[in-house]
């Protein structure tokens, strides 16, 4: 077994949004993702004696004892361990971050690929693209059981990403405005979002092929928008796409009472983020005069958190989100 002179080995990832194409993408469709980088998970893995250990904020203790609900960083830590030959004891493993669970920002995604690199850190190891995203995806198959690999690329993005088929490209966006992320305080159910779109595409399999591809065509026209800076337009697409997504079954009471308040308070247009029936909404206000506007009219509609992403040409200096 591996053991290192360096003492530490760390990692981070952070959260994503998906303005467009969540769900659909499973289907063979595009979607684009956009990552927030002041919503990072940090992990550490040092040498230690003893049993190897888990300390967050949702367990901390020998790995051993974690419960069920950790089934999924659980699984990508023995899949670090067999993969960088590295002992199955004598690690102290810590994670700690600001991305709420469950909520559509691809938290799972960015526990994994935080643990995937402290590890790797900790053994030496350089990894390459394909080994990143296979060990993040051993967490994520746990977590969603099919996922699409847009979450694995986008915590580990620097800018927005325009994804099809399996594979994702940077977009060189020069859209400004300010992104409004708000958190409507229920847990998403992505599988159960799944096997919803699933049931409506085998129950209409016309009218599902119909929105699977508008959800798909709304993502290239996004990606057009983010590029030639057309935030109007951007806006009307994210508020066709929450339409789309709520025929398909995976809004919720709560979300449509979000994306509702967003609007009527003057965003460019809004919509749910992730898996839904749960989760966040984003909604796109043209300044960050809209922006105060559009955060207080979602917390009346029952938010309890909301973050700020400020958009513009992707730099490391600008690629922020900011919570309140």
């Amino acid at each position: 077994m591996l053991r290192t002179g360096r003492t530490t080995g760390r990692g981070q990832a952070h959260a994503k949004v998906i303005l467009f194409g969540e769900h659909a993408v499973v289907h063979g469709a595009a979607a684009v993702a956009l990552p927030l980088g002041d919503l990072p998970i940090r992990a550490t893995a040092t040498w230690r004696d003893g049993p190897l250990t888990l300390a967050s904020t949702l367990f901390t203790g020998p790995l051993a004892q974690a419960p069920a609900l950790l089934e999924a960083p659980i699984a990508v830590v023995h899949a670090c361990l067999t993969a960088f030959d590295l002992p199955s004891e004598g690690i102290a493993i810590e994670v700690s971050g600001e991305i709420p669970a469950e909520r559509g920002l691809g938290s799972s995604a960015a526990v994994a690929g935080a643990l995937v690199t402290a590890l790797a850190d900790l053994a030496g190891r350089e990894l390459s693209e394909e080994e990143y995203l296979e060990l993040v995806a051993v967490g994520e198959r746990v977590a969603h059981g099919r996922p699409s690999g847009l979450d694995a690329r986008a915590t580990a993005a620097s800018g927005p990403l325009l994804f099809e088929a399996g594979a994702a490209r940077v977009l060189a966006s020069t859209l400004t405005g300010v992104l409004v992320v708000a958190d409507s305080g229920v847990h998403g159910r992505t599988r159960q979002a799944v096997a919803s779109v699933a049931s409506f595409l085998e129950r209409h399999p016309v009218r599902g092929a119909t929105l699977v591809a508008g959800l798909g065509a709304l993502a290239h026209g996004g990606a057009r928008d983010l590029t030639a800076n057309r935030p109007r337009a951007l806006g009307e697409k994210m508020s066709t796409a929450q339409g789309m997504l709520r025929e398909l079954g995976v809004s919720s009471q709560e979300l449509d009472a979000l994306v509702d308040a967003a609007v009527a308070s003057g965003a460019l247009g809004a919509k749910l983020t992730g898996g839904g029936q749960g989760g966040c909404i984003i909604a796109l206000a043209e300044d960050e005069l809209a922006a105060v506007r559009i955060d207080a009219a979602v917390r009346e509609a029952g938010a309890v958190a909301t973050w700020w992403h400020r958009l513009g040409p992707v730099t490391p200096d600008n690629d922020r989100a900011e919570t309140s």
